[in-house]
This record gives C-alpha cells, sequence and structure tokens, in this order.
C-alpha cells in the first residue's frame, strides 16, 4: 500500500550520511515487514548534497536484508556507463537479489555529469539504445566483438534474459525508442500524449505496447503522514524544499516533470499542493483509497532519521488498519 524512494541527499543542515545510509536499509528491512509493495533508489553524480551516485551498491545492500520487497533503480543513467561492466554488475545484482532488481534506464539530462565522465551529451540517446542491445545479448550469453573487444558475460543472471528493465523520460523520442527496444514506459508526465505515441510506436514495430506510466501532473510522489501537519510542515518543511530546488535547479526552464516545483519558500511548496505533501491520518487513507498506494520519500532532503520514521509509524499504525478494515 505505499512504496518508499530513497535518493539519500544529504545537505549540511541535515542527518549524517552515515545514518541516512543504515536508515534507507533498516527501512527497507522494515517496510518488508509493514506493506511496502516497492522501494526504489536513483542515480545521479557530482551533486553538492551527495545525491546517491552508485545505485546498484545500496540495492545490494537493501536486496541483503530482505527476502521478497522488490527493489527498482530508476533512473540508470545508462549513457555514463560502459554497457558490458553494466551488464556484470547487473547479473550479479539479479543473483543477490533472485531477480528482485528492476531498473528504468534514461539518458539523463544533467551537463555537469557527462563532463565528469568525459563523456558527449550529443548522441546519448543513440548510445542507449546501442548499450540496451548490448546487455541483452550478454544476458542471453553470447560472445562477441563490441568496439573492436571480444566482450561476454559470467556470471548470466538469476533471471532469463536479464532484469527488466523500463524506458525513463518525457519526450516522444524516448516512447519511440522504448518501442523498438522492446520495453515499457516510465514517463515525466510532462505530456499527456506520451502514451499514445508509445502505443502508435510498438504497433508500428509490429509489438504490443507494454506498460506505460505517466504521472498526473500534481500526483504526490514524495508523501508523509503527520498526526499534526501544521507542525510537521515546520519541521520537515525546509527538507522537502531543499529537494524540490535542487532538482528544480538541474531541470531548469527546458525539462518539465509532474514533480517539478518551482517554490521558493516553505509556504510556497505546501500551497502547491503537488509532489510534496505531507498529509493528516484521514488524509492519508483517501489517497491510499483513491490511487491504491502512497508514494513516500522517508529521507527526502537529507529528512533526520526521528522525523522520517515517525512519518512511516504514522502511516502504518494509524492510516494502513483504517484502509484495511474500510473504517
Amino acid at each position: 500500500m505505499f512504496t518508499m524512494r530513497f535518493d539519500m541527499r544529504a545537505p549540511e543542515f541535515g542527518a549524517p550520511r552515515a545514518d541516512l545510509y543504515r536508515a534507507a536499509i533498516e527501512m527497507a528491512d522494515w517496510g518488508e515487514k509493514n506493506g511496502c509493495a516497492a522501494v526504489q533508489v536513483c542515480e545521479h553524480h557530482r551533486s553538492k548534497d551527495g545525491y546517491l551516485p552508485t545505485p546498484m551498491i545500496l540495492a545490494s545492500a537493501i536486496a541483503a536484508r530482505t527476502r521478497s520487497l522488490p527493489i527498482q533503480i530508476a533512473a540508470l543513467i545508462v549513457p555514463l556507463h560502459d554497457p558490458v561492466e553494466l551488464a556484470e554488475q547487473m547479473a550479479v545484482l539479479d543473483l543477490v537479489s533472485a531477480g528482485r532488481v528492476s531498473y528504468v534506464v534514461a539518458i539523463g539530462y544533467v551537463p555537469a555529469e557527462y563532463a565528469l565522465f568525459g563523456r558527449e551529451m550529443k548522441g546519448r540517446g543513440r548510445r542507449l539504445e546501442e548499450s540496451v542491445r548490448v546487455m541483452q545479448r550478454l544476458w542471453a550469453g553470447e560472445e562477441f566483438e563490441y568496439q573492436g573487444r571480444p566482450v561476454k558475460v559470467t556470471p548470466l543472471p538469476h533471471t532469463p534474459g536479464g532484469p527488466a528493465m523500463m524506458m525513463g523520460g518525457g519526450v516522444a523520442a524516448t516512447a519511440r525508442r522504448a518501442a523498438r527496444l522492446g520495453m515499457g514506459m516510465l514517463a515525466m508526465g510532462n505530456d499527456p500524449n506520451l502514451e499514445t505515441i508509445y502505443a502508435e510506436a510498438c504497433r508500428a514495430e509490429g509489438r504490443e505496447p507494454g506498460i506505460c506510466i505517466n504521472p498526473t501532473p500534481g500526483a504526490a510522489m514524495s508523501a508523509f503522514v503527520a498526526k499534526d501537519p501544521d507542525e510537521a510542515w515546520a519541521k520537515w518543511g525546509p527538507h522537502l524544499l531543499h529537494d524540490a530546488q535542487a532538482y528544480a535547479e538541474w531541470m531548469g526552464d527546458d525539462i518539465g516533470s509532474a514533480t517539478k516545483s518551482i517554490a521558493g519558500s516553505v509556504e510556497a511548496l505546501r500551497a502547491e499542493n503537488g509532489n510534496y505533501r505531507i498529509f493528516s491520518v484521514d488524509e492519508a487513507v483517501e489517497e491510499i483509497r483513491k490511487n491504491g498506494v502512497m508514494m513516500t520519500q522517508p529521507l527526502c532532503g537529507g529528512m533526520p532519521i526521528d522525523y522520517a520514521w515517525e512519518s512511516l509509524e504514522t502511516l502504518v499504525r494509524e492510516v494502513l488498519p483504517r484502509v484495511k478494515s474500510g473504517g
């Protein structure tokens, strides 16, 4: 009935980084026992607040502490990496997790990340597509020449053909790329036509459309629960605002997303009533009844650990029992 997303931002005014990482692993373990449907971890590089750069390492730690909890890496910025090395790492993580880790692959949009790895942003869509095809061949057990070198991956993944992957992005080219590769799509909620573009592109490729998720603008994707939302906004709001402003700085004026905020203050962020939401218990019950799930981001903006647990425990103790009982 709820999901948890961890991006591990750790601004100076938030919780210590090591505490945040330990808490994320503990929360995943706790979540598996308390109704969490899935955990999501993310990838970005060269972030001033230490945003998670190596999601597969954190995913591996979570997989080792859990037994059945699905884990998604979203998004994995494929063009920043060598596809052969990625294929090896993903195969081993697939074995460690018994196939529980899935991926949303994407081209990325932050120039500083490409500069860090000495790669050009131009042509990154083509490189992503090529990399996915290379990984799929390697997971099928093929041995072939790639960029002048003989390549083969061992061991093969637990999942036949490799772990599940979806294409992430917010433009028509992303939808057509997903169709060419036979993948589902996770859009960014900024273009309501992407579902249609994706479906038409799939049929043009001679295949039925897969899953296409396109969030509704204003959907709560970083949600919290509090017995007193006014008090919670006063305590937790600066961390939510930090997260919102950091993403907005990366996106600039050219990139749209259902989660994007233009708020300049905690009060403005709350007034948007969008991605960042602190629900009362009654509101949280209605949110889950309406959407079937609540998407939480417990450690948002380096949230102090006790604040994060307060929200999660209120959700599990006060909200979920009412949803299940219909009360």
